[in-house]
């Protein structure tokens, strides 16, 4: 999908409120206070009109560390893979590129987003965990004067002229240097939500130092860092999210302020 066309794709579901496998959704606008502060996170509850709830697990655990990932999608997708039913994979929030914060279910519970080699295991760091997905297609492939998504050639995001949809790094990691950026309203709702989450659930308002950040941690230290993480920590291959290609500094400036 162009870039230019995700603001309509994401305005039609906040209209139409249908995933992309025509699922209806029940969106409900909420506030809630910040422990400690002035603050307030702005959310919209997302629940499935007939009450599914079997893509997570109503169980309480203790949670010591908030994961940060991203989709390698667009919003109506996302929802499809997220409330897929019995499926348990998902997260308790998504952020929109309208920087909207969807909770699909309370962080109290759990829902597998490692995926299978996690360090330290999938299960136990699902239970332990806080998981939020950023709306983005993730790594792009340049294709002539063209960046394309990684469902095919064909799939045009933009163009190289086009700046301000894409980073391009300085050296490509773990094999790609092109990706698509953040808009600055999910900056935004990334950073209220993770003050809320480290208020409410005493999480550490903790990040990896830089040589540690981008690289896959070891079973004796990423599972048992409590603060903020992203699923590169966790997956040595196969996974980009959350890495290189973002503002990190705009992200703890934010956070730790």
């Amino acid at each position: 999908m162009n870039v230019s066309k995700i603001n309509n794709h994401e305005a039609s579901f906040f209209r139409d409120k249908k995933n992309t496998d025509g699922k209806t959704f029940i969106l409900t606008d909420k506030s809630v206070g910040i422990l400690n502060s002035d603050e307030v996170l702005n959310y919209t509850e997302c629940k499935r009109d007939n009450g599914d709830t079997s893509f997570y697990y109503e169980e309480k655990f203790d949670k010591t560390q908030i994961v940060i990932h991203f989709t390698a999608g667009y919003l109506k997708g996302d929802l499809s893979a997220l409330t897929k039913s019995d499926n348990h994979v998902s997260t308790p929030f998504l952020i929109a590129r309208n920087g909207k914060i969807l909770n699909l279910f309370s962080a109290d519970f759990w829902s597998y987003h490692l995926g299978p080699g996690a360090v330290g295991g999938n299960k136990n760091g699902g239970k332990r965990t806080i998981a939020i997905e950023m709306s983005n297609i993730g790594y792009l492939k340049k294709v002539g004067d063209n960046l394309a998504t990684s469902y095919g050639d064909a799939d045009i995001y933009c163009s190289l002229n086009d700046t301000a949809s894409y980073i391009k790094l300085d050296r490509p990691f773990r094999g790609q240097e092109y990706y698509a950026t953040l808009t600055e309203t999910q900056y935004e709702s990334l950073i209220v939500l993770l003050r809320y989450l480290t208020n409410e659930y005493k999480i550490p308002r903790n990040f990896l130092d830089i040589d540690k950040r981008f690289e896959t941690g070891t079973p004796e230290g990423i599972p048992n860092f409590k603060g903020i993480v992203s699923h590169i920590n966790y997956r040595d291959s196969g996974k980009w999210d959350f890495g290189q290609a973002y503002d990190w500094d705009k992200l703890i400036t934010g956070v730790i302020r």
